[in-house]
């Protein structure tokens, strides 16, 4: 998911479709972090680093 690439597509489809939040899943939060993209969204995640 921290592929650049991949998450510029993904934050392109968001505003596109006009989403503000893409999905929620039930978590633990292991591994908490957020990434700001250069197109100015933030895009939280957690899990482990694969």
């Amino acid at each position: 998911m921290w592929d650049p690439l991949k998450t510029s597509q993904i934050a392109t489809e968001m505003r596109r479709h006009n989403l503000a939040v893409l999905g929620i899943s039930e978590t633990h939060w292991t591994q908490a972090r957020q990434q700001k993209l250069n197109t100015g969204e933030t895009l939280p995640s957690s899990g482990n680093e694969e």
